[in-house]
Order: structure tokens, then sequence, then C-alpha cells
């Protein structure tokens, strides 16, 4: 009985292995984002240190959901999220509609609104001061750029 049960087992793990991806294959796509990356590691002057655009903040939706980073997201704390820069860097945003100003760290990935540069926390929006507007006109500025997964910029 043990030995049927072994070679059960050895087959299950068997078929199992035949449903994984190959990790030699990868589609077009993934292909063209690992050679951004690649470009990127290679040149660090490829994404821009000063970015100005539109932030706008997100809160109670994700509440208590996993990050990019692996993080639990907490609305009540300062994060952000960005769709290349990379986990773990360093931010400066100044709300250029009231000078407020506030240092963060980007934990996730977003925001997927196309005219959008940046997805702070509600805590943050609180901090820059446009949580009634829902958006504000922000520059960004890399302090210190992370060490984490850099995003292709695609959703």
């Amino acid at each position: 009985m043990g030995v049927i049960r072994l070679l059960l087992v050895a087959m299950i793990f068997i078929l199992f292995d035949g449903c994984t991806p190959n990790p030699h294959f990868r589609s077009d796509k993934a292909a063209k984002s690992h050679k951004k990356i690649k470009k990127y590691n290679k040149n660090s002057t490829g994404f821009e240190k000063v970015q100005y655009g539109i932030s706008s903040y997100y809160g109670p939706k994700f509440h208590g959901k996993l990050t990019a980073n692996g993080e639990i997201f907490d609305m009540y704390k300062v994060s952000a999220a960005h769709r290349y820069l990379a986990i773990g860097t360093l931010i400066k945003v100044t709300n250029l509609d009231n000078n407020k100003t506030l240092n963060m760290r980007i934990n996730d990935r977003g925001p997927y609104v196309n005219n959008r540069i940046l997805d702070c926390s509600y805590a943050a929006a609180l901090k820059l001061g446009f949580v009634e507007e829902g958006t504000a006109n922000i520059k960004l500025e890399v302090l210190i750029m992370g060490k984490g997964k850099i995003g292709t910029g695609n959703p």
C-alpha cells in the first residue's frame, strides 16, 4: 500500500510540473518590457528626476489589500503609487496649488488614469491638502532611487 501511495504522489508531481509555465520563453510583450528594464539599469538617467503632472489619491477601496511590494496598504499612512519608478524610491512631492510638500516612498503601482503621474495614499493627500479636490498639480522630485522592481508603465 505504501508503494502505491508513493507512486501516486510522484505521478501527481509529474502532472503538475507539466502545467507550470516554462521560464525560458516569453511573450513579445514581456520581452519588450524586459528590454525597457535592461535599458534603465544600464542608463540611470532613463527616467526624469523631476516630473510635473497630476496626482490623485486612493483609500477605502484598497485599504487592507496588498501593494506591489507585498505590504498591506494602509490609507492612513503616507505612501504612493507610481507607474515605473522603482519600488522603494523616496520622492518629494510639492502640491503646486498650495506649495505644501511631503516626502514619501513608492510602494505600489499606479495610477492607471492616463493623465495622472502619481497616486497618493489618503494620508498623503490630506497632508498635501487636496482631499477635497481629489487631484492636485504636483512637482515630483526623486530623492533616493529605490532598489526594488522597476515598472513598465503598463497596467
